[in-house]
């Protein structure tokens, strides 16, 4: 089929629908929501067979869903409608929520339903909601709405007569440190986690709240007291107990690690350290975990949004370096919400030195890749069950081997931010899908799907959603089931990379001399796109990377 994917923003419900639709072999085309007359003059150019809109928070013209059959994905079950879905799920403390594929019409969510699909709350932040237990429903309620969109038999399921969600503002959610419970600050904070946050102030200075982590230990002597700090986070008291904040936005601004915003006025608060690798044995704040199960080790990095600042980096490689001594495999995990987005933009959006900070940044993450890349003492995994971008796609592919989940999506480029990018992909990428391949891939700058990655050869194996980590202990396992092999495929790796270390580095040192004007100058493409990124700077209109490719 023809299909046009109406869209807001190429979020990650955008790029899973897009990957999926495009590994089934539709045509699709993708249109920025960004005024109706802009909207009606793509869509009827494509003149699609079905409209779908799995992020879209604009009202569709009339003059489209009464020509094409439209489709809008509601992340709420049957009966919610309007904004503050998952924010009222959350404050509501519900046990079960869903999405909906509704039939566009005159009525905001009243459309009638062609696919629903529920799924069990997890306690935790409204974005990993979205980006984890939405996204798998959405995609299979996708698949249910494409059958049913064209089965005359089916009889699609009216909306129940409910009225919108009243606004949330910042009174529900503002916290009343003098008389909130821990729990309570939790689900505020989660509930608006990632947009709007919970507007607050802390030591004179006006923010919203992001990143909330319940402490078990620590105690203060009065609520809303910052008692502790670690690894950007800081850690306040109470009513019952204490709670992180891991970042912070200053009204107006954009979001940075909660130290970078308070700077200077929390001197004389303590760094309470944890060890590099945290066993978990008591509720805090942690980022680096790791479990060992026969001779296998699991390492996570749980980094916000996934972006990897230069001492993230380097804490990973020391973790790296030190576990895969005590086992046969490193399982590079990843964390909660992706595997890895590359280097730390927001951070050096926030630097007055964000050539120098770029450049330490990017060579911080190259080590790290590198200690991956060199490792021949040991097997190494990436387990790709969350999405990946940029360096983070090559951090994966340095391992020896890669697995994805059914559902995954990976963006292995980096020219949309005016980069030409290093972490050894000049070498990487090639050796698995071909210098050809490795080169447009880089410049078409699209997603690429679980299906299509094991196509052409970036990744090794493909797990389901409903049984991912049983299937990666058993890969993992069958790694180390012939010793003899085992060995042999070290041996192998070592005298590979003694043959071919100085071509390696080569790549390297090639990619970073490209990369050095991109940081450093002045007039670089990178300074305009990166402040755009961090400051979410709305599309003008539809990117001509995904016209291009879509309706050649």
């Amino acid at each position: 089929m023809k299909i046009s994917l109406l869209i807001t923003t190429f979020n990650s419900t955008s790029q899973l629908a897009y990957t999926y639709l495009k590994e089934q072999g539709h045509s699709v085309d993708v249109v920025y929501a960004i005024n109706d007359a802009q909207m009606k003059e793509e869509i009827d150019a494509f003149s699609p067979d079905l409209i779908l809109c799995p992020f879209l928070k604009k009202f569709v013209p009339s003059e489209i869903y009464n020509n094409y059959p439209t489709f809008i994905l509601h992340p709420g079950i049957r009966g919610d409608k309007g904004a503050y879905s998952l924010d009222n799920a959350i404050r509501e403390e519900r046990n079960e929520w869903g999405v909906v594929y509704l039939r566009a019409n005159d009525d905001f969510d009243g459309g009638d339903i062609y696919a629903e699909v529920n799924f069990a709350m997890r306690p935790t932040y409204k974005a990993s909601l979205y980006r984890n237990e939405v996204n798998v429903a959405s995609l299979e309620a996708l698949q249910r709405v494409l059958k049913n969109s064209v089965d005359k038999a089916f009889k699609p399921i009216p909306q129940l007569p409910t009225p919108l969600h009243k606004q949330l503002t910042q009174v529900h959610r503002a916290i009343d440190w003098d008389g909130d419970t821990t729990q309570e600050i939790l689900k505020k904070i989660y509930m608006s986690d990632s947009l709007p946050g919970v507007l607050d102030e802390l030591l004179g200075v006006e923010c919203y709240l992001y990143g909330a982590w319940e402490e078990e230990k620590l105690r203060g002597m009065k609520p809303k007291e910052i008692i502790a700090k670690r690894d950007g986070a800081i850690c306040l008291a109470t009513i019952d107990g204490a709670i992180w904040i891991t970042h912070l936005k200053e009204v107006g601004k954009f979001k940075l690690p909660a130290t970078y915003v308070l700077k200077d006025r929390l001197k004389g608060i303590k760094e309470e350290r944890l060890p590099l690798i945290f066993d978990k044995s008591y509720k805090t704040f942690y980022e680096i975990s790791c479990e060992i199960k026969d001779e296998v080790a699991y390492l996570h990095f749980n980094f916000h949004n996934g972006a990897f600042s230069s001492d993230k980096c380097m804490k990973l490689k020391y973790a790296f370096e030190y576990i895969k001594e005590q086992v046969k495999v490193v399982v590079l995990m990843g964390g909660a919400d992706f595997f890895s987005n590359g280097i730390h933009l927001n951070i050096l959006e926030d630097s007055k030195k964000n050539g120098e900070d770029g450049w330490s940044n990017i060579n911080a993450m190259n080590d790290l890749v590198k200690s991956v890349l060199f490792a021949d003492d040991v097997i190494t995994v990436a387990s790709l069950e969350k999405n990946a971008g940029a360096g983070g796609v090559f951090l994966a592919l340095a391992c020896d081997y890669v697995v994805m989940r059914e559902g995954a999506v990976l963006n292995p480029h980096y020219k949309t931010l005016g980069l030409s990018g290093s972490e050894y992909h000049t070498y990487s990428l090639p050796k698995r899908v071909g210098e050809q391949k490795a080169k447009e891939m880089l410049e078409a700058c699209l997603p690429v799907g679980a299906k299509a990655g094991k196509a052409i050869g970036m990744v090794d194996a493909v797990f389901a959603h409903t049984n991912y980590q049983a299937e990666l202990q058993a890969f993992c396992g069958a790694l180390l089931v012939d010793e003899d092999a085992y060995e042999d495929f070290l041996w192998d790796k070592e005298d590979f990379l003694e043959e071919n270390r100085a071509m390696i580095e080569a790549k390297r040192e090639a990619e970073i001399a490209v990369m050095y004007p991109e940081f450093w100058e002045i007039t670089s493409s990178f300074h305009t796109l990166r402040y755009e990124f961090v400051y979410k700077i709305c599309q003008t209109k539809t990117p001509q990377r995904l016209k291009a490719i879509i309706t050649e």
